[in-house]
């Protein structure tokens, strides 16, 4: 009687639990298009390009699976991934060889699911899903270096760059006429241009300034200074100067660093106050170099400079090269009465010339016989000259020996002066002699009282002075090692603030680049619509867990209620086949009756039978369905299809192959 009741609730049951899976696998299929766009957005950073329509994994094609896995690959391992192509290759052969590379590369990083060539080329989404999840997983995102870089297609462009440069360094240098083909490639063909720099006038932040001079410095910059491409003559010079000047700062600010740690922070100055003292003591040294040159010469002792440059020009002068009468020059008294003595000479014998009308023979001889003697004397005049110079040097040294002399027998005069002045004092006191003496020995004993006395209030002022001294080296000690102590606080101070300052200056970059990119980011979808979404993926998760719960509990009782029903239905069946099969022996009708229980009991067990093969041929059908869904995101039929189509190419270049073989 309990077995309708029974069919009956196992058909609802059934029902419900389609109805709950079938939302399930709703709620699990929205759950993996988030995980899509998840692992899209971090493919695109690590430099995958696909287009804004393509928004989950289903829709990756097998070029697009190769480009991402090896992208991933070169970040996770750039020595396996730089030897990989990001593109499928035309050829059949060549697109086996490259899937085979990628699978084995996949397992050398750890891979270990199944996979191999089809992974790539037949690919079915669950396999490429877990691939990726894995690849994106091994990324390395907590390092120090990818967490303090940016991310992003301008940063893989950086990289890029970089490695291009490296390589073009690698290479050796040759000159134009000793280059190959194969070199035009890394080194450049153009004109070469020599590194001339010249300086620049750049727009730095002019600090200190009033608010009219820093006006008039900005309106300069922007209306008459001109861009620094401009500025210097030759555009070739443009590049150089730049690197220049850059240098110039950099090294400017790197010797100012190594001055300030060095010698700065030892001033406990501070770095303006530091600056103004190096300049103060700058200006100083200049002053006194000008002023030490500016000084007049020192003069000798006969009250002349000490310059020989007036004997110099006379003997120029004997020698031939008289100066020019409108030129006026120094000289002592012999030299110019030599020079009139000279010129009376030459004035006579220019007066004694012959003005008859004499043959040009006799002149000619006698001007020969005036030459010699003018040369005699000419060579008389200079080595009387030679020796008067020689005199005077002679008579200078003499004369420098005898203001020695005389200085220091003036020494020895003074000192014989007052040894004498003593002597002379003893000698008046020797005819008084006794009261001398004694005079004397009161003298001297009052010095020695004095210097006792001074030396016992010595005592007593200088215990305290020690005391006081030991305590002012113990306070300018501990003074020095509080000062080495806070001075290298500040050393380690500085170090840190450099290190902030340089990790301030990374975020800084970094939140600059990300407001870049949250500025392109379409403006439509705000961040509450994304977390409204997910919130609602864990309700739903939760609600779904609850039932999930309830239906299992649901579950237990009816097979604990199935149990007890299942129990009671055998132990009444034995009690009443007992009591049926005593009266059966007598009666004629209570067989007939006992046949009728036993077909009933055994038509009511095929009938539970029948509901519970009808409830695992639901559940099979259920997980038939599954899997027939899943195979048809397998993209089986199409993978087929690709199979045989690339088996006919293969053919296809075998044959093509085969031709060429033949041929040769």
């Amino acid at each position: 009687m309990t077995d309708p009741p029974l069919e009956r609730s196992e058909d609802p049951l059934a029902y419900w639990l389609k109805h709950q899976s079938s939302s399930y696998i709703l709620i699990k299929t929205s759950v993996m298009e988030e995980v899509d766009k998840i692992l899209i957005h971090a493919l695109k950073q690590v430099g995958m390009e696909a287009s804004e329509e393509i928004d989950s994994i289903k829709l990756f094609s097998s070029e697009l699976i190769v480009e991402a896995v090896v992208r991933c690959i070169r970040v996770i391992d750039p020595g396996l991934g730089n030897a990989l192509p990001t593109s499928l290759p035309p050829g059949m052969s060549a697109r086996f060889r490259v899937g085979m590379s990628l699978a084995q590369s996949c397992q050398d990083i750890g891979y270990k699911g199944e996979i191999g060539y089809q992974t790539f080329l037949y690919s079915n989404e669950p396999e490429i899903r877990s691939l990726l999840m894995f690849l994106v997983e091994k990324l390395p995102r907590e390092s120090a270096q990818s967490s303090d870089q940016p991310t992003g297609k301008s940063v893989v462009l950086q990289r890029a760059i970089a490695a291009a440069i490296k390589a073009q360094l690698a290479v050796p240098w040759l000159p134009s006429n000793c280059r190959l083909p194969m070199h035009c490639e890394t080194q450049s063909p153009g004109a070469f241009h020599s590194f001339h720099v010249q300086p620049l006038s750049l727009p730095h932040c002019t600090k200190g300034l009033g608010q009219k001079q820093l006006k008039e410095v900005k309106d300069f910059q922007w209306d008459i200074l001109p861009p620094v491409t401009a500025q210097p003559a030759h555009h070739a010079s443009v590049v150089a100067s730049i690197l220049e000047q850059h240098t110039a700062e950099l090294s400017a600010a790197q010797e100012w660093d190594i001055e300030w740690n060095s010698q700065g922070l030892l001033s406990r100055l501070t770095p303006q106050e530091y600056r103004s003292r190096k300049l103060n003591r700058l200006r100083k040294r200049i002053e006194e170099q000008l002023r030490s040159a500016a000084l007049p010469f020192p003069e000798s002792a006969l009250g002349g400079p000490c310059s020989t440059s007036d004997l110099s020009e006379l003997l120029q002068n004997f020698r031939g090269s008289a100066p020019s009468d409108h030129v006026l020059t120094k000289g002592t008294h012999f030299t110019h009465t030599q020079k009139f003595t000279f010129a009376q000479e030459a004035a006579a014998v220019t007066s004694s010339i012959p003005t008859g009308h004499q043959s040009e023979t006799d002149i000619q001889l006698h001007q020969q016989e005036e030459l010699t003697s003018l040369q005699q004397q000419l060579q008389q005049l200079c080595s009387d000259v030679d020796q008067l110079a020689a005199d005077m040097k002679h008579m200078s040294v003499t004369n420098t020996q005898v203001l020695d002399e005389l200085k220091h027998r003036e020494q020895r005069n003074s000192e014989k002066e007052e040894k004498m002045q003593v002597k002379k004092k003893t000698i008046d006191l020797l005819p008084d002699s006794d009261n001398n003496l004694l005079k004397l020995q009161a003298l001297v004993e009052a010095s020695a009282k004095r210097v006792v006395n001074l030396a016992s209030q010595w005592e007593k002022h200088r215990a305290p002075l020690i005391d006081e001294l030991r305590r002012l080296k113990e306070i300018c000690s501990n003074q020095d090692l509080e000062s080495s102590r806070k001075l290298s606080e500040i050393k380690s101070l500085h170090d840190r603030i450099r290190v902030s300052t340089d990790e301030a200056k990374k975020k800084e970059e970094i939140y600059k680049q990300l407001v870049t990119e949250l500025e392109n980011l379409p403006q439509d979808v705000s961040r509450s619509a994304y977390t409204q979404r997910i919130l609602e993926i864990v309700s739903n998760i939760k609600k779904q867990k609850e039932e999930i719960t309830k239906i299992l509990s649901d579950t237990k009782e009816l097979q604990k209620e199935i149990n007890n029903l299942t129990g009671k239905l055998d132990r009444t069946f034995a009690v009443t086949d007992e009591l049926v099969f005593k009266d059966a022996k007598k009666d004629e009708s209570v067989r007939k009756s006992y046949k009728y229980l036993a077909a009933l009991h055994e038509n009511c067990n095929q009938l539970i039978q029948t509901i519970e093969d009808t409830g695992t041929i639901l559940r099979e059908i259920r997980d038939l369905e599954e899997q027939i869904e899943t195979e048809n995101g397998n993209k089986t039929v199409a993978n087929l299809e690709r199979i045989l189509d690339d088996y006919k190419a293969i053919r296809q270049e075998n044959s093509a192959l085969a031709a060429k073989v033949r041929e040769g």
